[in-house]
Order: structure tokens, then sequence, then C-alpha cells
């Protein structure tokens, strides 16, 4: 009778590792100092397609070299360099990480690791789907049953041999040994938390990565109980798991944990141990971190958010401004023509502030959206925030205490300054806010080198100018924070606040090649961190005045608009400036009138028209036809005004007023002349 196999059995422990193996969806090697296969598993044949032949104990290294270069898997040229290469530098035994896609579209991250003794393990890892950021962990359904059945008929036939030849068990013994502590070695090695549990809820092994992850030392996880390891909050989240893993089925799950100061996500999956009896044992765990991938998940959701409101905004920013321009170039016009009556303008006034108010709420609109066109220069942040300090400090209660910390150089970014003041002053007044009773705002700025935690911003690494505004007011809850830079998203009372404020700074800061990030706990005061690219300081420049007076000329406009009532507007308004003007409804309108009458000097046409033929079409096939031809655009959205069009030409962005649209003229006159 074949001897009873026990829980201690090496040939066992050596078997439940290289299952443990073969349930991971990595692919992992080791090869020892003279390139000779030691383990694998089946995840590394499949995602190299190697075939299972190839696999062996002390196959060679360069075998799987030359079975790839054969097969072309290392493009064009000499195969038998390209051999040599690789299996030159696999000898170097040195720590390597790199990413390698595969003819069949599969990207691929190798992460190899020398051995104590020579050697060295190897990770392979499939990030196809993780370069699209999106969601990457579905574990291979394994049926351990099978694989059981496989390995305790092999263990019987060993065994039979074993009872042959006394001299054989001791031989197969060591081996064994060796083996599993190369697998633990690989198990410690691989960035996945491993353990496995009993049916009592007590661990029986955990490696390196399980321990660490838990903040246990080495070992300090192994016979106990997993509400004493994971502790109970994480514990409320995984206990439904881990009876559903003990009653025997396979389950996947995500928890969260706090771990040094910092929320971190993790992916686990149970996979039930099941005796041939069907009775459950326990179960493997196979963990892995996924708080980058949660962090890249939400900054696409927030870029997504955006880009949705951008289009929104874009649109209704095109049709206020055609009604704005409307609005204000009759209003303008009517002052204009009647100045000195004081009955008119005490209505007339206050419309044009009202009109001019819609301006910059559409401006407002576009900047948290990151559509409104930057003015950006180089800003000494020191000199900015000094000044805005003393503004913040008169606008605060004096329950509240106001300090900064500007460092001692002089430091600058390129930026919209008006940007940069609105964007810090919402800060500062979201912080009075928390501070009903009062408190401490401190407000500071430094130069930074942003690395590794250049992600946080979701910025490139580089040199940024970092603001710090901090107070020690209530505070926000984890929901509220998550949610602080959506637009329209509010805590406060109706009326007194619109949710745009932090929004505008987010979309203003990530518009400016930077980036917000936002601490805050409640009770404890809240921490808004808004880094900007840094720059260099120009010499200053003589700026050339503005004329003094604009140009009045008699030569004949063709003006091109489809909205009527823009139409009427501008065309007043060249003709208060002495141009003679006809008009057309469409670009294609427009090109018959230009051929037929000789006389048109100026075109005044709108960027977006329909018709097949849009503004800067018009323009350059006017151009084509007429190269002296001054032409002038106008533009309801606002980064189609902010763009030169075709050719350089000057573009209005609506609405715009008499003195404007002479300037615009001026411009055009002066670079076709």
């Amino acid at each position: 009778m074949p001897p009873e196999t026990t829980a201690t059995d090496p040939s066992q422990r050596y078997d439940m590792l290289q299952a443990g193996l073969d349930l991971l969806d990595q692919g992992i090697t080791v090869f020892d100092g003279d390139l000779r296969l030691v383990a694998w598993n089946r995840t590394f044949l499949d995602l190299l397609e190697f075939p299972d032949q190839l696999a062996y104990v002390g196959a060679p290294f360069e075998g799987f070299i030359r079975f790839n270069a054969e097969r072309g898997e290392y493009g064009p040229g000499d195969k038998e360099i390209q051999i040599a290469q690789r299996v030159a530098a696999a000898r170097n035994f040195a720590p390597h990480v790199t990413e390698r896609q595969r003819p069949n579209g599969k990207v691929l991250l190798l992460r190899g690791e020398p051995l104590p003794h020579c050697g060295f393990v190897t990770l392979y890892s499939d990030v196809t789907e993780q370069r699209y950021i999106e969601h990457l962990t579905e574990h291979q359904n394994i049926q351990l049953e099978e694989r059981v059945r496989r390995r305790t008929a092999q263990l019987e036939n060993t065994f039979a041999n074993l009872r042959k030849a006394n001299e054989e068990n001791e031989r197969i013994a060591a081996a064994l040994r060796r083996s599993e502590a190369r697998l633990r070695l690989i198990n410690d090695t691989i960035p996945i938390l491993i353990g496995y549990v009993d049916k009592d809820e007590v661990y029986r092994y955990a490696n390196k990565g399980y321990s660490d992850w838990y903040g246990h030392p080495e070992g300090g996880v192994t016979d106990r109980g997993v509400l004493d390891v994971i502790g109970p909050e994480v514990y409320g989240q995984v206990k439904d798991s881990v009876k559903r893993a003990l009653s025997g089925q396979q389950v996947t799950y995500e928890y969260q944990m706090q771990r040094q100061g910092q929320t971190v996500h993790a992916q686990s999956t149970l996979v039930p141990e099941i005796s041939a009896e069907g009775e459950t044992l326990g179960f493997f765990v196979f963990s892995h971190d996924i708080t980058e991938q949660k962090r890249m998940q939400a900054a696409l959701l927030q870029a997504q958010k955006m880009e949705a409101i951008g289009q929104l905004t874009g649109g209704l920013a095109h049709d206020f401004n055609n009604l704005l321009t409307v609005v204000i170039g009759n209003l303008a016009a009517l002052q204009d023509h009647r100045p000195d009556d004081a009955e008119l303008n005490e209505f007339v006034e206050p419309a044009l502030q009202s009109a001019r108010r819609g301006v910059q709420l559409i401006k407002r609109l576009l900047t948290f959206s990151r559509q409104q066109p930057l003015e950006p220069q180089v800003v000494d942040i020191g000199q900015l925030i000094g000044s805005l300090a003393k503004l913040v400090r008169r606008s605060l209660p004096e329950s509240i205490s106001v300090s900064t910390d500007l460092g001692g150089a002089s430091i600058h970014t390129l930026v919209d300054p008006g940007q940069l003041e609105s964007a810090l002053l919402n800060f500062a007044l979201n912080s009075r806010d928390a501070m009903p009773q009062g408190g401490r705002l401190h407000i500071a700025a430094r130069a930074v080198e942003l690395d590794a935690d250049a992600a946080a911003f979701d910025v490139k690494p580089g040199r940024y100018v970092l603001i710090e505004v901090a107070d020690n007011g209530c505070g926000m809850d984890a929901e509220t924070l998550a949610r602080a830079c959506e637009p329209f998203f509010t805590t406060k009372r109706l009326g007194l606040g619109s949710g745009l404020g932090l929004a505008m700074a987010y979309g203003f800061a990530k518009q400016s090649g930077g980036g917000v990030t936002i601490h805050s706990q409640p009770g404890q005061g809240t921490t808004v961190l808004l880094v900007l690219p840094q720059a260099t300081p120009e010499p200053e420049a003589d700026l050339p005045g503005e004329d003094s007076d604009l140009p009045h000329g008699g030569e004949l406009v063709l003006l091109v608009e489809d909205e009527p009532n823009v139409r009427r507007v501008v065309r007043q308004q060249l003709i208060d400036l002495g141009h003679p003007v006809i008009e057309a409804e469409n670009g294609r309108q427009a090109l018959d009138m230009i051929d037929q009458i000789l006389d048109i000097a100026i075109v005044v046409s709108d960027v977006i028209m329909p018709g097949g033929l849009n503004g800067r079409q018009l323009a350059e096939t006017v151009l084509e036809r007429h190269p002296a031809m001054r032409i002038v655009l106008m533009s309801g959205y606002t980064d189609e005004a902010a763009a030169e069009g075709a050719n350089d030409l000057p573009v209005l962005a609506k609405p715009f007023v008499r003195q404007d649209l002479a300037r615009a003229l001026q411009r055009a006159k002066r670079e076709r002349t």
C-alpha cells in the first residue's frame, strides 16, 4: 500500500505551489545560472504562444529565443545575430523591465530579477488593455479538480517508483525541497499578493508581498486569523466573499483600505481548494494593487465629463454670442446716435451693462470646459499672490487670519494672470465659507520638481510652480471631495454658490498645462494644491501704442452673415465707419457677387455658415482669385475666434462693437499692403 500523503509532504507542497502559479494571469519563468529552465507556468506558454514541448526542466534559454527569431518575433534582420545578442544580454543577470508588442497585437510587460545564487526569474504580464485605461482584471477560471486528479495520478506513479528504490526517494525529496525553495522565492518576488486560508479562516501561507501590504513583518501572517490580519474595516468588506469561497465558490471582489494615510484599492480572487470527496479545505488568495488603475479611471471620467460639457457650452457660446452681438450692437448704436439723451441712457446703460455681464458669463462657462482662449504671459507668482493677499485680507472677516509663504526666490509661470487671480480668489472664498466662526487661511508658493508624483496632478514630469491654499475649516467628507470639481455641484445654500468656482479652476489649470488636487477631511480643514508649468522671465519690451484714431473709409464692403439680425447690426457699424455695404447670406452667394461686382474691396464674413462653404473656405477661395482682397472673419465660437484664420486673417470674436470692427479692418489693410 502506498504511504498516505500529508500536507507536509514536499511533493504535495510543490504541487500546491505549482497549481497556485498556474492560476496566475501572468506568465512566470525561472532560469538557473546556466540559462536552463527550472520552473514555469501555463500562462507563460499561452502569452508567448510557445508549444508545450518547448518547455521542460532543463530546457535551454536559447531554444525559446531561437523559436521566436524563426517565427519573426524580433522583426527583420540576421536571426543568428538576434539570438546571440539576446542570449548575451541574459547572461548579465541584470534586473530589467521591458515592454514589447507582439505581432498578434498583444503588449507584454517583462520584468526580470536575478536570483541570489545566479539565474533569474521573469514575470510576463499582458498590459494591452491597461494602455487604453480600461479595466483589466479577468482571471482565468481554472478547473482545479482536473489538475488535482492529474497531479494525484502523477504522485501515485511517483510513490510506486519510490517503493522500488529507497535511494530514489532521497533524491526526489531533495529535488522537491529545492523546487519548493525556488517557488517560494518566486512567490516573494512577483508583484502579486498570494495567500492560503484554511476552512477555519486561518492563514497557512502568505508571501512577502501579502505581509507587506497589511503592514506585517515577513512570516507574520501565517497561523493567524483573517480578521486579526486584515483588520475589522477590511474584513467588513470581504467577509461575505470569504464565506462564499469556503462554500466552494470562486469569488472576485474589490476593497479599499487606509495605508500610510492614503486610500488604496485592491482586487482579490479567492479560489477554493476542494478535496476528492468534495470537501472545501480552504482557498487561495490572489490579490493585486489597483490604486493607480482607479485613479486613472477617475481621471478619465472627469475628462469625459469636461468633454461633454465643452461640447454643450461651445454650442451655447455660439448662439449666445450671436444674440449678444445684436443686443450690444443695437444698444451701442443707440447710445452713439443719441449721446446727449440722458433719459434714454438711463435705460440703455443698465441694459448694455447686463449684456456685457452676459459676455463674461459665457467666458466663465467656457473656462471650466477649457474652451475659453487664454491670454498667457510670464507672471511673477510672488508679486501676483502678494497683491492678491491684500485683496483677500480686505474681503475676509477679521476673524480669519491670512498668511503667505512665498519663499526667497522669484518664480515665474506662463499663465493668464486674470484667470489665475480668479481661481485663487475662488479658493480663498471657499475657505471663508468653510470657517464661519473664524480660522486660518495660508497661501504658499514654491518651485518643485515633479517626477513620480506628477501622476497625482495628471501632468507630465518636469519643473512646476506649486501654489497651496490651506485652511483649518470644516473640511469635506470623501463623497463631497470626489465631486468637488464637478460643475454646478455645491453644498452651499441656494443663492450662495453657483458650483462653478472649483470647476473653473480645474478647467483653467488643465488648459494651462497644470493640474489641481484637493486634500480634505471633516473637521481638519482643506488644502488645495495647484501646479502650473514653471517659466523663465522674459526681458521687458516696449509695446507699440494703439492708434489714437480709427480709420473711416469709403471702400465697398461685402458682408456675409446668415443671421439677419446680426447682419443688420454689423451693416450699421460698417456704414457708421463710412463704408458702403452689400450683403450675402452664405458663401456661395458671396462668391457670385465677388465675381460680378469688381468694386468690392473688403469681405467681412462669419466663419460658421450653412450652404456647404464656411467662412474660412470662402476666404481661401477669394484669396486664390483675388490675392489683394482684404478679409475679416467673425465667429461666435470662442476657440475659432482665438485661432488665426487662413493666411493669418483677422478674426473678430462675437459680440464686438464698432471700435473692434474698425481695428480689424485696419489690421486687414495693414497686412495686405
